[in-house]
């Protein structure tokens, strides 16, 4: 996909913008990883998001199938 030199220039524009840089400047400071606590990665409430996700969308899962190759290189 290729930009019309009007995107383009408004793009180059935009890369010049003091109040952009601030702006993702405040975004990054306030970000955060919600599955990070105290420092160290919080294994249940990630567990508890991916739970919560597939019940949400109604994610039905699959049963479970062996895989039946008897080769397999790398």
């Amino acid at each position: 996909m290729t930009l019309s030199k009007a995107a383009m220039v408004e793009l180059r524009e935009l890369s010049r913008s003091e109040a952009l840089r601030k702006d993702m400047d405040a975004v990054l400071r306030s970000r955060h990883n919600p599955f990070i606590n105290a420092g160290v990665v919080d294994v249940d409430a990630y567990i508890f998001f991916v739970s919560a996700f597939n019940e949400f969308v109604n994610h039905e899962p699959k049963p479970f199938v062996p895989m039946q190759c008897s080769d397999m290189r790398l």
